[in-house]
């Protein structure tokens, strides 16, 4: 069984809309759709290519003038009025919404090491204009049904045959649970046998043990996040100069690297929270996680 990437989905468009339009948002629901319910007279078209070793597809997504013209409403710091058509301005702003999305995706699927799923490449290649009259009898449609700022807004996306099996729940039409859900979830199935190995631990050290741990609780640690990285020779250092761009090893969606103290413990994605950089935790410990 393929694994299942809706999840991933739904919750990188509420964070993608959230950090870069600064509003809250939410997936109401998803459901399979026909190209007759893109009731716009206008529509942005933008076609996204998928690929990886076990995946070469083609995700197409369906922005209609609501949401579109929202985009560059948002991004304007909501200033002046909402555009009642779209033009090549709100095209272009919807082309580039939508590359954070799937850059986001694919980080958040490399992040998770599926065995049958790995360095997803999403390119965002096309965008179009098109009339809602012209659109075709298309396969495999999804209606994603949003909210913005308590404002019902919509989106489609058509994914190829390949692409379906990796998203089970959007196809079976099963509720998808959000990331604070899933996270609420694993706290509570952990929560006994999460005890059960703190109880585990303490009982293994005497009392005077235990307390001399205590005292380590307070000790402060630096947490930092590393961008990325690159050996240089000394030589070429000293002939760097102001503007200089110095090109890093690391990949645009490749997840960051967590450090305390400078060591290694996890990796994330960074993050936009009230106009500061964040960094979301992917995994903290001894995973292992093909990057």
């Amino acid at each position: 069984m393929a694994s299942d990437i809706s999840s991933i989905l739904q919750n990188e468009l509420i964070h993608t809309f959230e950090s870069l339009l600064s509003l809250t948002s939410s997936v109401d629901n998803i459901s399979a759709a026909t190209q007759d319910q893109i009731s716009s007279e206008q529509c942005v078209k933008v076609t996204v290519d998928v690929k990886s070793k076990t995946l070469n597809g083609k995700w197409t997504f369906f922005l209609p003038t609501l949401i579109a013209t929202k985009f560059e409403y948002h991004m304007l710091g909501e200033m002046g009025d909402i555009k009642s058509s779209i033009d090549d301005e709100i095209a272009d702003a919807t082309k580039e919404i939508i590359s954070t999305i799937v850059g986001s995706i694919s980080t958040s699927i490399d992040s998770q090491g599926f065995d049958d799923l790995s360095k997803v490449q999403f390119t965002a290649t096309d965008v179009e204009i098109i009339q809602g009259d012209s659109l075709e009898d298309y396969s495999n449609l999804y209606l994603i049904e949003m909210t913005f700022n308590n404002n019902p807004v919509e989106l489609f996306i058509q994914f190829d045959e390949e692409s379906l099996a990796y998203l089970g729940k959007i196809v079976e039409g099963e509720e998808i649970p959000t990331e604070e859900e899933e996270e609420e979830a694993a706290d509570a199935a952990n929560g006994a046998s999460g005890s059960g190995a703190v109880a585990s631990i303490l009982s293994l050290l005497g009392e005077e043990s235990t307390e001399n741990l205590k005292l380590l609780f307070n000790v402060k640690l630096r947490f930092s996040v590393r961008l990325g990285s690159k050996t240089f020779l000394l030589k070429d250092i000293v002939n760097w100069d102001v503007g200089q761009i110095i090109e890093l090893e690391q990949m645009v969606n490749e997840p960051l690297d967590i450090l305390i103290n400078g060591i290694k413990v996890g990796v994330g994605e960074a993050v936009i929270v009230e106009g500061r950089f964040g960094v979301k935790i992917k995994y903290i410990g001894e995973n292992k996680i093909d990057i």
